[in-house]
């Protein structure tokens, strides 16, 4: 059987912290998730917030192509007092094709929490799955803490999900609530209740073992197929499983068909949109996503990755729409330098002696703290000049940083420049907010007169980080700016004990990167 896609990245995944999500922000998730192939969308708990109760309205306006929505929700509190319970009402007033309720399948739980008996809790569980399936909605049940439950009461586990089957639930899905479980324990328990259930079965679960896709396929592997996960593996704790990661593999490891036919190379853009709408910073070292997925660093590698990617990829990334990265570090070789300059469409001699040279400098550039695993902009720079293709568009001959305190505690911060452009010395300056900014102002103020082009560019981002803290007020630091033009974002590092010589200096670099690709770009226009 194919595998059906559950996604509960609206409702299980804003469970993370500092996950919050609009309405708008939930519709426009759901659109990507509906584009990419998933085949169910859980978009929250009707009964729970105002807030979800618009989200299942306002998505009926949608017009989706692939996936169903669900309402989640829970089994009603008492069993005498089903259609009177308010969460069960909210479901059915939701109108969604399908609901998803949990009910209690370990016996702790539901001695504890709720006070009930096992037969109480069975009748619960049955009436609450029949009283929706009455009024024409499909239901998924999840078994919460079923594994915990199995392995301190198989009988009586077993017993609510059989309640949940003659209830009439579609699917029966089995959760590793506490995440908890090991992979050899999730095959053979879902194996165990393949042989008394004949209604699909499903999985759901949580990654506080870090085991959430593991336990995932093993479930699959043992007959699931109704697969749950959030994108990025969002969620309480420490998540849910990873559909990101779930997804590939069992297209191209398990060699299983998913019902919708998801697009695995538009995997790595709905990654990134989820983190992007979420104002999340994305996990650069995520499995077939992140940006460090594909990336190889030491030399020998990269030698190893350019005769054949498969020595060191056990993907193609472009199958999951991520690319092949090589960094230049001190750990690179030759290999390193001709593949970038070959990404750069830079070519190099054909002798080694160039390459080889070129990895010292770096290398010893690197010793000085320098890095450009993320300042590809300078890196480029420092490789043309060295191919003399590229010579500096200005110098700045002077540079005075002023930060003053008024009497009313407030910060004022002027930079004063020389400039020198072809023997002409522009003489500025400029304040700002912060000693950086006025720096980066008066710069812009100076060389605007003479490079009209740098007028639409503006800082993005600025990271600062000590190296040998246990130097004190005399360690270096590293700077890291990353600047924008509005169509193309670059990055630049500039080292010194002085953080404002560092910083002037990954800003002068930034300005001539900029100035060299616009001159490049009008040569190439006009050839």
């Amino acid at each position: 059987m194919k595998i059906e896609l559950f996604d509960t990245t609206l409702r299980d995944g804003t469970q993370g912290e500092g996950v919050n999500l609009s309405i708008h922000d939930k519709l426009l998730i759901t659109k990507k998730l509906d584009e990419f192939g998933i085949d169910i969308i859980e978009g929250g708990w009707p009964g729970s917030n105002p807030k979800d109760e618009e989200y299942f309205q306002k998505v009926k306006q949608l017009e989706l192509q692939n996936a169903k929505i669900c309402a989640f929700g829970s089994t009603a509190r008492f069993p005498d007092q089903i259609e009177t319970d308010n969460n069960l009402n909210k479901l059915v007033e939701a109108g969604t094709p399908y609901v998803s309720i949990f009910g209690k399948t370990w016996r702790f739980h539901s001695q504890k929490s709720l006070g009930l008996t096992d037969d109480q809790n069975e009748e619960l569980i049955y009436k609450s799955v029949k009283y929706l399936k009455e009024n024409g909605i499909t239901v998924i049940f999840d078994a919460e803490h079923f594994f915990d439950g199995y392995k301190d009461d198989s009988k009586f586990a077993l017993k609510m999900l059989k309640a949940a089957e003659r209830g009439g639930a579609e699917v029966i899905t089995l959760c590793d609530t506490n995440g908890g479980s090991l992979p050899h324990e999730i095959f053979n328990i879902t194996t165990e209740v393949k042989k008394h259930i004949n209604k699909p079965i499903g999985i759901h679960a949580h990654n506080d073992g870090e085991l959430g896709v593991a336990n995932s396929l093993s479930a699959i592997e043992a007959g699931a197929v109704h697969v749950q996960g959030t994108i990025n593996g969002l969620g309480e704790r420490c998540g849910n499983a990873n559909l990101c990661s779930i997804i590939p593999n069992i297209l191209l490891k398990l060699k299983k068909e998913t019902k919708s036919e998801a697009d695995l190379t538009h995997m790595t853009s709905l990654s990134h949109f989820v983190y992007e709408v979420m104002n999340m910073v994305p996990n650069s070292r995520s499995p077939f996503t992140g940006k460090s997925a594909f990336a190889h660093k030491g030399g020998i590698h990269v030698s190893s990755v350019l005769k054949d990617s498969r020595m060191y990829e056990h993907v193609s990334p472009e199958v999951v729409g991520n690319k092949q990265r090589v960094i230049v570090s001190d750990l690179s070789g030759q290999s390193n330098i001709r593949y970038k300059a070959k990404e750069l469409g830079i070519e190099l001699p054909d002798g080694k002696d160039f390459s080889k040279n070129f990895v010292q400098y770096l290398k010893s550039l690197e010793y000085e703290g320098f890095q450009f695993d993320g300042a590809e902009a300078t890196f480029e720079l420092l490789l043309r000049s060295d191919l003399n293709e590229f010579e500096r568009f200005f110098n700045v001959t002077y540079a005075k940083i002023n930060v003053l305190l008024d009497e009313n505690e407030k910060e004022y911060s002027e930079a004063v420049l020389k400039v020198e452009v072809d023997g002409k010395v522009e003489h500025t300056a400029s304040d700002g907010d912060g000693p950086v900014n006025a720096l980066d102002n008066a710069l812009r103020k100076a060389l605007v007169t003479f490079y009209p082009e740098i007028s639409n560019m503006h800082l993005v981002d600025y990271k600062v980080r000590v190296l040998g803290e246990n130097d004190g007020t005399e360690a270096k630091v590293r700077v890291l700016v990353e600047s924008s033009d509005g169509e193309n974002v670059w990055s630049t590092v500039g080292v010194s004990e002085n953080i404002i010589k560092a910083s002037l200096s990954a800003l002068t670099d930034s300005f001539n990167y900029k100035l060299f690709k616009t001159i490049k770009k009008e040569e190439a226009v006009s050839a």
